[in-house]
């Protein structure tokens, strides 16, 4: 049966009829030779990824199956690919080892019921026409979350790259002085196979980039293992390896929707609601630049939601876009989102095969596996250039960083995304107030900044650039008051208003005060080429009669001229500056 796509109206309740019908044969092709390289790429993966986040390692893998498959569906990126991430696996831990023992049967459980719950935010976000919201969350609390989420993953595997028995549960100080404790009991054997995973790895991608380094480094760690078992003994090297996964799909689950875990999960569900968003719009967008094409965030907060709450009840933990893969997946040349599904299903037939020789991988394999993904997740290069660009840029991205590594990771997120929204608060909260005064060496006398030029004086010209909103009328009176007292004698005052965008009530009224000390003083209050959105707030809040519309130009010359007539000559009789080209006609 042939599918058709539905009205736009209805399109984003199933967005996939919109491409389905157009997909051609050679399209098909494409997709599943990028499939079958993602299937073997998410494997490794999945169980390392499982592994930072405390969960038994098959549940890697489950969240790479059915919320990868819905998320291709009822999103909109062509090339994106949902499943588990470093980020994610990192919070999850972070923030459901305090309540149950990573692993266990009530942590598995509560890291569904995040799952759900995380579904259904960014669902209702979603519906709800909110894609623009991940605009708020800058760049750099990326960069820093990340980083500081690096940094916390290689010292969470610290206990099994060298065999300890310790804990490393905790903020990074109090891992460092537990793995401090433990140094004299480091396993040589163990510490091996870490090392020759971790250098395997290097090499792999360095020098032969075309073989998927975690799976070359995965196989040769193994292969070191199972020899030196051979030759020296288990009872020698004590080489604990991840376990036989069961050869099974995913089974159903479903969450415990109890109002304590509620409680206790929801401000970790809204911070890794704001990041998985975050991350996926930002990976979609990427992309589809490179393909050029565009997404609909609404969309894609949809099919997140959709995803994740699906996943719940397949026994999958939050997933969110994956850079990695959705990378593999553009670069293998898929073209449409079957590709995705493709690789989800193809994950599912590997699993039935692999799944029992995980018996044979060394935890100290996986440990230097994700020394490789820690190491890879540190942007140096971007942190370094928001280092040298930018101050408040660079104290967002070392607040989110430090917070990452030194207190809770969802409040990283929080404390990165209030303190970007309070430095731009206070960036708009000052708008740009210059001095504007005609140059007599410029086209037609235009107006110029230069401070050495001289100003009329009875006429005070400044632009404002930025809107006048309730956040910056102290900042634009206390500017008032500055040009009042400093220019007592400049009774008139022009606003060239071609860079106020918005103006509120009380951003209106801040302007009607002004005009009506000027007034006063004996002067007016003049505003110079008003843009048409400005023109119609202050005529609906009555601020334009006040100020008066004979007050209002549209062009900087009616303004001078208009103005010039109403100052008081036996003033300008005494000016030898000539400021405006009026001043050459007066008597």
């Amino acid at each position: 049966m042939r599918i058709s796509a539905l009205q736009p109206g209805w399109s984003f309740l199933f967005p996939f009829t919109q491409w389905l019908p157009n997909i051609k044969r050679n399209d098909l092709r494409d997709d599943l030779i990028a499939a079958l390289t993602g299937a073997i790429v998410v494997l490794p993966q999945g169980v390392a990824f499982a592994t930072i986040a405390g969960m038994p390692p098959e549940y890697g893998l489950y969240a790479g199956m059915v919320p990868a498959i819905i998320a291709a569906l009822f999103g909109s990126s062509r090339h994106l690919v949902s499943g588990p991430t470093t980020a994610a696996s990192v919070v999850l831990f972070s923030s459901l080892s305090i309540y149950a023992t990573p692993g266990s049967a009530d942590y598995v459980t509560l890291a569904l019921t995040l799952t759900f719950m995380v579904g259904v935010f960014e669902l209702v976000l979603g519906l709800a026409r909110m894609g623009a919201l991940v605009n708020f969350i800058s760049h750099s609390v990326v960069i820093g979350f990340t980083a500081g989420a690096a940094v916390l993953i290689a010292a969470k595997q610290l206990k099994y790259f060298f065999g300890l028995e310790m804990d490393s549960g905790g903020h990074l100080h109090e891992i460092a002085f537990n793995f401090a404790r433990h140094v004299p009991e480091i396993n040589p054997w163990v510490t091996a196979i870490a090392l020759i995973t971790l250098l395997s790895g290097i090499a792999f991608k360095r020098w032969l980039p075309r073989i998927p380094y975690m799976i070359a480094a995965m196989l040769i760690g193994t292969l070191v293992s199972v020899l030196l078992n051979y030759l020296f003994g288990q009872d020698t090297t004590h080489i604990s390896t991840v376990g036989a996964l069961p050869a099974t799909l995913p089974p159903l689950s479903a969450p415990d929707l109890t109002l304590q875990h509620i409680k206790d999960l929801a401000p970790t569900a809204l911070a890794v609601t704001l990041f998985a968003l975050t991350e996926a719009v930002s990976i979609g967008r990427s992309l589809a630049a490179r393909g050029g094409y565009r997404i609909n965030g609404n969309q894609e907060f949809i099919g997140q939601g959709l995803s994740n709450i699906a996943g719940s009840f397949f026994s999958g933990y939050v997933a969110t876009g994956s850079f990695n893969r959705s990378g593999l997946n553009y670069q293998s040349g898929a073209k449409t989102p079957l590709a995705a599904v493709f690789a989800a299903l193809m994950l599912m037939a590997i699993v039935l095969l692999v799944a029992p020789y995980a018996a044979f991988l060394p935890k100290a394999a996986m440990a230097g596996i994700l020394f490789l993904v820690a190491w890879g997740l540190i942007d140096f290069k971007e942190i370094g250039h928001v280092l040298k660009s930018s101050k408040r840029e660079s104290a967002v991205l070392l607040v989110t960083m430090l917070s990452a590594v030194f207190l809770e990771l969802e409040f990283a997120i929080f404390a990165g995304v209030l303190l970007s929204l309070v430095l731009y608060l206070e960036r708009v909260s000052k708008p740009n107030i210059v001095t504007r005064v005609p140059d007599p060496r410029l086209y037609k006398h235009a107006f110029s900044s230069d401070p050495d030029l001289p100003e009329c004086k009875q006429l005070k010209i400044i632009r404002i650039d930025g809107s006048l909103f309730f956040g910056s009328v102290n900042h634009l009176q206390e500017q008032f008051d500055r040009i009042r007292a400093t220019y007592p004698e400049k009774k008139h005052l022009a606003i060239i208003a071609s860079g106020i965008n918005f103006v509120d009530l009380q951003g209106g009224h801040a302007l009607v005060e002004e005009a009506q000390r000027r007034r006063d003083a004996g002067g007016r209050l003049y505003l110079i080429n008003v843009k048409e959105r400005l023109w119609d707030a202050l005529e609906r809040s009555g601020d334009l009669e006040v100020i008066g519309d004979r007050n209002i130009f549209q062009s900087k010359n009616a303004a001078i001229h208009a103005i010039y007539q109403k100052l008081d000559k036996s003033v300008c009789a005494d000016c030898q500056h000539h400021i405006f080209q009026e001043c050459d006609s007066k008597p």
